[in-house]
């Protein structure tokens, strides 16, 4: 059994085909940042990497927030992010 299986949260990242980080180890802070359908930073990968890019303006105090992206063909997780331009769900659609 994978630890992605026997641990209820996982941070894992999909760098390539072949490549998948694990954001729970080595503390990167990925854990860190919530959900939101109208997020305030945008994942790019870049050699290797995952870096983290603001598309606005992020206030101090201000939560940090990414688009999960979830497959639509895995379980659908409700979302209640609160945005005006939520899907209510993670998952794509």
């Amino acid at each position: 059994m994978s630890r992605a299986q026997r641990r209820r949260m996982i941070y894992l990242a999909r760098v390539n085909r072949y490549w998948i980080l694990d954001g729970g180890v080595g503390g990167s802070g990925a854990q860190f940042i919530n959900h939101s359908c109208e997020p305030n930073v945008v994942p790019r990968r870049l050699r290797g990497h995952i870096l983290l890019f603001s598309r606005r303006a992020i206030g101090k105090g201000e939560e940090l927030t990414w688009d999960y992206r979830f497959d639509r063909k895995t379980e659908r997780i409700v979302c209640r992010c609160g945005s005006p331009k939520c899907r209510g769900t993670i998952n794509l659609r």
